[in-house]
């Protein structure tokens, strides 16, 4: 099941993307949590909208309000933002982009509905649109959208590439079960993940050297969907190759090295889209 965080990041993933993480403290100095800001800049349409991302936090009263009076900064975040229209294309400029108005507040709390109320009307007043989504948004597209590839990993590559492989995955629009994105806090760790690995048509391996030597959750995992192809008898694995040879996999599993996998020195883009290839149409 996506948690309403993997929404924020996945919905406008089309679009690039400017973020913040704004850190939250009470007056002893205690941090009460984070709150992140996004610019989605669509040079196409010429246009740019923001989204916001707003953990429960029991004892901030209002951080909707909070994040809303920093609109006026992050419109001055496209100062910063220059592309250029394909190659030899002309170079395009983020100052030059429309604000639309447009305005998402993902909420893990609920928001109470004369708040909203409040919010939408002198949002109005100023030309902005503001669109709430909650738990209910998220319950809502769980019911239609269900993971099609969990993505094991060994922990210490998760910045650098199970991270960036997820991103690029949701942006052509095929949803995955990643740690980052689908647990929640206060999920059992074991039961998600023996879920995520039950339920998921695919699982993507992401072989490193630091997944090779890990003998503990990355093994358990790999031993399991292991286990799910001989049971299932269909073919369950997508191994993703990072700065590891034949032998080095083959020590690890003599039956995974026979696998072909998609090779992560071809890019994170043309990975992904050679992943989407196989689970959504069976074909590399």
């Amino acid at each position: 099941m996506a948690t309403l965080y993997e929404y924020f990041i996945r919905d406008g993933a089309q679009k690039l993307t400017t973020q913040e993480v704004w850190s939250l403290a009470g007056a002893s100095g205690k941090k009460l949590g984070d709150l992140t800001a996004r610019l989605h800049s669509d040079f196409d349409a010429h246009a740019c909208y923001i989204s916001f991302f707003i953990p429960d936090m029991p004892d901030v009263a209002c951080p909707e309000a909070f994040v809303l009076n920093k609109i006026k900064e992050i419109l001055d975040w496209p100062k910063k933002i220059v592309v250029q229209a394909g190659i030899g294309g002309e170079m395009k400029d983020g100052r030059d982009l429309v604000f639309t108005g447009q305005i998402y507040l993902y909420s893990e709390r609920p928001v109470p509905d004369e708040l909203i109320t409040q919010l939408s009307s002198e949002a109005d007043a100023i030309g902005h649109r503001l669109a709430f989504r909650s738990n209910n948004y998220m319950n809502e597209r769980n019911k239609w959208e269900k993971p099609k590839a969990f993505i094991s990993h060994d922990s210490r590559d998760k910045q650098n590439i199970a991270e960036p492989l997820a991103l690029q995955l949701q942006k052509f629009f095929c949803p995955v079960w990643f740690d980052k994105f689908s647990l929640q806090v206060g999920d059992s760790l074991r039961e998600s993940i023996e879920r995520g690995l039950k339920e998921c048509p695919k699982c993507i391996f992401v072989l490193t050297p630091n997944f090779l030597s890990n003998g503990g959750w990355s093994k358990r995992e790999y031993d399991s969907i292991f286990t799910r192809e001989l049971i299932e008898q269909q073919k369950v694995i997508l191994p993703v190759w990072y700065n590891v040879s034949v032998e080095d996999v083959y020590k690890y599993s003599p039956m995974l090295a026979d696998r072909f996998g998609a090779q992560w020195s071809e890019g994170v883009e043309e990975v992904a889209r050679q992943l989407v290839r196989v689970i959504d149409f069976g074909t590399v």
